[in-house]
């Protein structure tokens, strides 16, 4: 008997059903986990994959990195500060049997692993520390985690704390703290401007007093220069006359009596002052002398027109 359309659409459904559990298509970024009734067989690669159907089983698994977000929770500091912290877990899956077989859910026992430890190291930091060194709270749990799930066959690459919030009134003690740190700097930097200000000028006026001073000295020394270099030119004047009179009374060639009447001349300048002494130097008394020459010359030509007229009576 031939089989009817009926047994044809069932007999093509069954075939259907058998391609479709045997043939799958692995992505670039999975691998196939092929298991033989329930005992693991090999790991497929990318690309087409055959398995026999009913009999063989095959999982996929993701090789991407993946992002794992920690849920937020209270953890208290050392110093006794309650903050809610969360962070991100970024990790790879490097072996997938171990992945699938050593851990029933991954992501679950990731993130109870990284609250427990996160508590634990928050545990063991102050408020203040913990602010100010995530990157190492960072740095311990992601070796933390990486050590745990390696034999999960999962390598943690990265953990980020997201968020640190402390309580409202440590947030608003911070908060004043900081104003009053700022304050502080600003009445130092202040205090350090007006000294600085203060030092300048004082720098300033005793460069002007040197200034001053240096410029008084060098009026002085000039006036100096000026008046030494005038009486030089007086005395180098006053040499010069008295050379050219020098000169010029020898040229003349004088006669006794003209000096001697020229020295009487000088006498009369002299005494023509408020002075009540006189003092004659040596050589006065030669020109005394040339004075009685003169005196004798003048009263011989006196008497001699006197002497021819009495002999001409």
């Amino acid at each position: 008997m031939g089989m009817g359309w009926t047994g044809w659409i069932v007999l093509a459904f069954l075939a259907f059903v058998v391609v479709g559990k045997a043939v799958y298509i692995v992505r670039q970024h999975q691998r196939g986990v092929i298991v033989t009734f329930g005992k693991y067989t090999k790991t497929a690669g990318p690309g087409l994959v055959f398995i026999f159907p009913f009999v063989q089983g095959i999982t996929m698994v993701d090789m991407r990195e993946t992002v794992l977000d920690v849920m937020p929770q209270d953890v208290i500091t050392k110093d006794n500060a309650v903050v809610t912290v969360d962070a991100i877990v970024y990790y790879e899956v490097t072996d997938p049997f171990r992945n699938l077989f050593n851990v029933v859910d991954f992501r679950m026992a990731a993130i109870k692993l990284a609250q427990t430890n996160l508590r634990n190291l928050i545990g063991d930091m102050e408020l203040d520390e913990l602010l100010i060194s995530r990157e190492v709270v960072n740095a311990q749990l992601r070796q933390i985690l990486d050590d745990a799930t390696d034999k999960w066959g999962v390598r943690v690459t990265r953990v980020e704390l997201q968020t640190v919030d402390p309580p409202a009134d440590i947030i608003a003690a911070m908060s004043q703290q900081m104003k009053a740190e700022r304050l502080k700097r600003a009445a130092i930097l202040e205090a350090e401007g007006l000294r600085q200000a203060a030092i300048l000028k004082a720098e300033g006026e005793r460069q002007a007093r040197i200034n001053i001073a240096e410029g008084e000295a060098e009026a002085i020394k000039k006036v100096a220069e000026a008046e030494k270099f005038r009486e030089l030119t007086v005395a180098e004047g006053e040499a010069q006359a008295i050379t050219t009179v020098f000169g010029a009374i020898h040229t003349g060639d004088p006669t006794p009596d003209l000096l001697a009447i020229k020295y009487l001349e000088a006498l009369a300048d002299i005494a023509d002052g408020e002075a009540t002494k006189i003092f004659l130097p040596l050589e006065a008394m030669g020109v005394l002398g040339s004075m009685a020459a003169i005196g004798e010359a003048f009263r011989d030509s006196q008497q001699s027109p006197t002497s021819q007229g009495s002999e001409t009576s």
